[in-house]
């Protein structure tokens, strides 16, 4: 509705955004605490007008909170007309033995208390309970001051309360946004690994196929040779094309599709992909597969997968030993080649794909180490198998591939 747009957005630009039950609920509580207090004096008619005066005074400032624009209204001018309206209410001797007059300083001591600092709130509950002492020293109240005096106290710690409460709530909101925008942020570095390792590998091995293609044609003209190179391509192409599809839809709200992610049991596949395209690929397994989890086995799939097209990017055709062992608390991939010339260290390189693995090795719990070695280069991570109890022994071989 307006009305309630109209009062939300008054209380959101005082910078105390309660919900709009709570001010309400104080005004109209307020109103029937001023209005009672004028019935108990018999104050509606002449001659008690000024006393019905000061009750509408002892309002008129709390409703202007609501439909003033802009802030609201000073604490201490507030308190200045609620003390002075109920100074003027006890004046006259209510009829009854308790007077609710002074419980207008309550509902102003929870207000200050709710909308303005600490030391301020203080001061201005202080001098409201000064007002029923007062009027009880000069035995205008019977015996009654201690409850008034404890129930403004009352209303300052339900109002202080409240503010922190309010502040507490903010501070998780702000929180909150935080955390989403760092969660959108790491998905976004996340989807932007998959698109990067599926991409790298898929042109890898694409590429080299084409290549032998073209040395069939060119050197032997065997067209049989070279149209199962091609056909392969393509194969590898569209599966490329059908894994970018499915990580780039991770973008979106809905589903990513039913197709799983790969995992060790891929690895293997992987491998024979390039041996097929002609680079000479040795892969072991050493341990129980069955102990790995379904993130870890992403891992292991997509170190593999960056190691081997980083290898036909930097050393075509000189091959590479991948080795995945498997013991009881902790699984390793390490993937060795050799190079033409002399290895560039890790820190110079300017690539996205070390920084991609060390990251995901990271969220895993574990390290990676990156750079040349004797013979060549060698790519080595460690990932830890928290409670993983492993089976050792079981080696699978695949032959090298010339």
């Amino acid at each position: 509705m307006p009305i309630t747009r109209f009062f939300r957005q008054r209380l959101a630009a005082s910078g105390y955004d309660y919900p709009l039950s709570v001010p309400v609920f104080a005004h109209i509580a307020t109103g029937m605490i001023a209005v009672v207090a004028v019935a108990q004096r018999d104050a509606f008619v002449p001659p008690g007008w000024p006393l019905l005066v000061g009750a509408v005074v002892a309002i008129a400032p709390m409703v202007a909170d609501i439909v003033r624009p802009g802030a609201l209204v000073p604490r201490p001018a507030l308190a200045a007309v609620v003390i002075v309206a109920t100074a003027l209410l006890m004046l006259d001797p209510p009829p009854t033995e308790f007077d609710l007059a002074p419980l207008l300083l309550a509902m102003m001591a929870g207000e200050v208390a709710a909308t303005s600092g600490l030391a301020l709130s203080l001061t201005l509950t202080g001098v409201a309970m000064a007002v029923p002492l007062v009027f009880a020293a000069a035995g205008r109240l019977d015996g009654s001051a201690a409850w008034y005096v404890l129930a403004i106290a009352l209303g300052w710690v339900i109002g202080r309360l409240m503010q922190i409460q309010l502040r507490l709530l903010q501070q998780e909101r702000q929180a909150r946004v935080v955390q989403a925008e760092q969660s959108a942020v790491a998905e976004r570095q996340r989807i932007a690994r998959e698109v990067h390792d599926v991409i790298a590998h898929s042109l890898s091995v694409t590429l080299l196929h084409l290549t032998a293609a073209r040395r069939e044609l060119e050197q032997d003209r065997d067209v049989d040779e070279a149209i199962d190179a091609l056909t392969d391509a393509e194969r590898l192409g569209r599966q490329a094309m059908a894994d970018i599809r499915r990580t780039v839809g991770l973008l979106g709200a809905g589903s990513s599709g039913a197709q799983p992610e790969p995992g060790i049991g891929d690895v293997p596949e992987l491998v024979e992909d390039y041996c097929r395209a002609g680079l000479p690929v040795r892969y072991e397994l050493r341990g129980d597969p069955a102990a790995i989890t379904a993130a870890t086995g992403l891992g292991i799939y997509r170190i593999s997968q960056e190691s081997l097209a980083n290898v036909v990017k930097h050393a075509p055709g000189l091959g590479a030993d991948v080795l995945v062992s498997i013991d009881a608390d902790t699984v390793t991939v390490d993937v060795r080649n050799p190079v033409r010339g002399r290895a560039t260290s890790p820190e110079r390189a300017t690539g996205s794909g070390l920084r991609g693995m060390r990251e995901r090795v990271a969220l895993l719990g574990g390290d990676l180490q990156a750079g040349p070695s004797p013979g060549g280069w060698r790519v080595h991570a460690r990932m830890p198998l928290p409670g993983s109890s492993c089976a050792l022994g079981l080696i699978r071989k695949m032959p090298r591939t010339t």
